[in-house]
């Protein structure tokens, strides 16, 4: 519990040095002769906020955003989901669309063409011939 309050304490000090310097650069921007200005003018520093509330801030990691999923709806008539891609490739190989191939022709990652190959498996459309070799079913 003392190490984590002696480290909020010097993130605390650290943001004060910091919200400091950027004092002093604002300063000299705003004395400094203007050779083109800037469309928006530079925002005065912020308060200082409370080193406990400061040191919350700092620790907080931003949450990580799901990419938006492609799923096909009755009016995008034109649209094709990845699970409609994977399979086009695969119907269109001879002899069975290996994981390389797929991968360079869809330009998915592993994980999302492991998820379409799965899925498609379970829906029963396609049939593995061998070990990442795929074919229509």
């Amino acid at each position: 519990m003392k190490k984590l309050q002696t480290q909020i304490k010097t993130i605390a000090k650290n943001l004060a040095s910091l919200a400091d310097k950027l004092e002093k650069l604002t300063g000299q921007l705003e004395s400094a002769p203007a050779k083109a200005k800037p469309k928006a003018a530079a925002k005065p520093a912020a308060k200082k906020a409370a080193p406990k509330a400061a040191a919350k801030k700092a620790a907080a990691k931003p949450k990580k955003q799901a990419p938006a999923k492609k799923k096909a709806v009755e009016g995008d008539a034109g649209k094709e989901t990845v699970l409609d891609n994977v399979l086009d490739v695969i119907a269109k190989s001879r002899n069975g669309a290996t994981i390389a191939n797929l991968r360079s022709k869809t330009g998915l990652e592993s994980r999302q063409l492991s998820n379409a190959l799965y899925k498609l498996g379970k829906k029963g459309q396609i049939k593995t011939i061998s070990r990442g070799v795929y074919v229509k079913a």
